[in-house]
């Protein structure tokens, strides 16, 4: 029935493989390859959900990995609705920016084309190897594949000093969170003897045990909890996974890797940062979230985290010049949002804001491609302006998703974020106070997102061209502008698929993508983590007037009227010809915002502390630890070499030594039995 299913991340496998070994001797140096295979995975990724939509979920198991008595690591995949969803995202991103890349890449006169191509069918195998995993462990592996692709595609200019040194940093600081992961890992398949999402053969899946347990219908001898309560052992466990999760998804204090990854090409950052590595935490959320649904304290931190890091990156886009940097702290912010969903129990709303994303931020990302391809790559938007009556298709793809980005209405992004504040107010107003400063912070970062957006609207393309460039800006091509009207239309009207506010109003109106998600296999569906939540974490839904209607409604018409003040707020000061940078007014608090909070600096001193302190450890170690160590041997050596002198190797001496040793025991004994005067 899904034969097919393996084959999905197979493809770009293939492409990977014959980009690297015949690339250079390809048309398009294999781009074309990527193009076919990312095209067909697409294609049989929405055969999924077609059959998934008049079947059942399927998993299956490939092989076994390694297995020891009481204890068996497989491979396999699973094929739900989440997965299948993510499936078709994942794929049409890969194929648009495969796309794209024709013209941003090889009309630039690129070398290493092969290794680029690569590279981008490698990091969507893995991407998509991730979605289908049936197990943390599986997950686990393709979570660190991903990372390592990023890090070579950031860096693909590596003989260039930044893209080198921020394809590290991504590296290292999405490591030290996946430490935390792996040691997550580590206790889950010890505590619960699988880390399976979903039973297979007659074993259970870890979410499953752990419900169980908390719900009184397992002892808890049966899972290993190491003396703690279970509640607290599963909520380190949570905690832990969630640290990787923080890493992947740039969430407060890991983000500072994601802005510095924009060194890498402008179509990987799309690749990596709308839809897949950055999305790989957020996605890995939703996948456990049966198990993260028993647990209310590590809900709430993640919706605490959610909505600071939403709040505090969408500060920073607010001063930025470049214009890939603006999307990089508004990627923070909105996977903020994502985070604040699934924290206050939006299992949907985190999902729907994930695919609405990955529609508007690509074509923002791709937008911005196009438009430093016509100014030779300049991306300071103080030296762009007026550009929208030289780049129409560009201009108006990039409206269309800046509307989205800042929740207007109809487009893509207001329905999505109006769900997530939606979910975080009435679980607040339920009696979680937690949960309403979460979302007094992502309501804060609803106008600060529409004022940068707009902003970089309107220093890009608006106004008088402020450079000799933006004067005459290079044409782009079909292969660049075709992508742009793709997503410009998913951008629109791509919120369709969850229209809950009018849903509440004309219940005739299908909630799509929130049927679709409940119709999940017992266990895997959002209707079942709704009860969890309830359940467990205490998760009940309060209201403000009229019922949830009502609530639905004054929830969105707040948060479109800041969305609109910041609109205004950034045409009023940027809506001229020769706009000025408004923003020096701020004065120290702009140094600080152009920082990032210092945050970089800020970790780099603690390394360094860190460092000092790992110096002292060794000092100690060796000056005490190895010092009363080597003394003992020293006192050893020091008695072997004086007993050795006695081995003279003369027959005689060892005679002598015999009678006098023999003497003095017969006199001794003699004394001591009083046989001797």
């Amino acid at each position: 029935m899904y034969e097919y299913v393996p084959a999905v991340p197979l493809l770009p496998l293939v492409a990977f493989v014959v980009a690297l070994v015949a690339g250079r001797y390809m048309p398009k140096r294999g781009a074309l390859a990527g193009v076919l295979a990312a095209a067909g995975s697409l294609v049989l990724s929405v055969a999924a959900v077609v059959e998934l939509a008049g079947g059942q979920a399927h998993a299956e198991t490939l092989f076994t990995w390694a297995g020891v008595p009481g204890l068996e690591l497989t491979v396999g995949y699973l094929v739900d609705p989440l997965s299948a969803a993510m499936l078709v995202v994942v794929s049409l991103v890969a194929v648009l920016v495969h796309v794209f890349s024709l013209g941003y890449m090889n009309d630039e006169g690129e070398t290493g084309l092969p290794r680029y191509y690569a590279g981008l069918g490698l990091f969507t195998f893995s991407m998509l190897s991730f979605v289908l995993a049936d197990s943390l462990l599986v997950a686990f592996v393709f979570f660190e594949l991903v990372g390592l692709c990023s890090y070579l595609l950031v860096g693909f200019h590596f003989r260039e000093e930044a893209p080198s040194s921020a394809a590290k940093k991504a590296f290292l600081v999405t490591r030290f969170g996946d430490y935390f992961f792996l040691v997550g890992l580590v206790g889950v398949v010890v505590t619960f003897g699988t880390s399976a999402f979903v039973g297979d053969g007659g074993s259970e899946a870890f979410p499953v045990l752990a419900e169980a347990v908390l719900a009184g219908e397992l002892s808890a001898d049966a899972v290993t909890t190491f003396g703690f309560a279970p509640e607290t052992w599963f909520a380190v466990l949570g905690l832990l996974v969630l640290g990787g999760v923080i890493g992947k998804s740039a969430q407060f204090p890991l983000h500072t890797w994601l802005p510095d990854a924009m060194e890498g090409p402008t179509p990987v950052s799309a690749l990596i940062h709308a839809a897949t590595m950055v999305a790989a935490g957020v996605y890995l959320v939703a996948r456990t979230y049966g198990f993260y649904a028993l647990l209310p304290e590590v809900l709430a931190v993640m919706a605490f985290v959610g909505g600071f890091t939403a709040l505090f990156a969408g500060t920073v886009g607010l001063v930025k010049d470049d214009l890939k940097q603006v999307l990089a702290y508004s990627t923070i912010s909105q996977y903020g949002y994502m985070m604040l969903a699934l924290g206050a129990g939006g299992y949907v709303a985190g999902f729907f804001h994930l695919t609405t994303h990955a529609v508007f931020k690509t074509l923002l990302f791709l937008g911005a491609g196009s438009v430093t391809v016509a100014m030779h790559h300049e991306e300071d938007m103080w030296e762009m302006g007026g550009l929208r009556e030289r780049m129409p298709v560009t201009y108006y793809t990039f409206l269309a998703g800046s509307l989205a980005l800042a929740g207007i209405f109809p487009f893509a992004g207001f329905w999505s974020k109006d769900e997530v504040l939606f979910e975080a107010l009435v679980h607040g107003l339920g009696g979680n106070p937690l949960l309403l400063g979460a979302y007094v912070m992502g309501l804060l970062a609803v106008p600060v997102t529409a004022f940068y957006t707009f902003r970089m609207v309107l220093l890009t393309f608006h106004g008088e061209p402020r450079s000799a460039t933006a004067e005459d800006p290079e044409p782009v091509r079909w292969n660049v502008k075709g992508p742009l009207v793709v997503l410009g239309v998913l951008a629109t009207v791509a919120g369709v698929v969850n229209l809950v506010p009018v849903h509440e109003f004309v219940p005739a109106v299908p909630e799509v993508l929130h049927d679709w998600l409940f119709h999940g296999p017992e266990g895997l569906d959002g209707e079942h983590y709704e009860e969890l939540t309830r359940r467990f974490a205490g998760y009940t839904a309060g209201t403000l007037v009229a019922g949830e209607a009502g609530t639905v409604l004054v929830s969105a018409g707040v948060s479109l009227a800041l969305g609109l003040a910041g609109v205004v707020g950034a045409y009023r000061l940027y809506g001229v010809a020769r706009p000025t940078e408004h923003t020096d007014r701020l004065g120290a608090v702009e140094t600080v915002l152009y920082d990032g909070y210092y945050q970089d600096e800020y970790q780099v001193w603690l390394a360094d502390r860190t460092a000092d302190l790992a110096k002292v450890a060794n000092r100690f170690d060796q000056g005490v630890v190895d010092g009363v160590v080597d003394g003992v041997s020293s006192v050893g050596l020091l008695s072997g070499r004086r007993l050795r002198r006695v081995q003279t190797g003369v027959v005689t001496s060892y005679a002598l030594a015999i009678a006098v040793g023999l003497t003095v025991v017969l006199v001794v004994v003699g004394l001591v039995g009083g046989w001797l005067p």
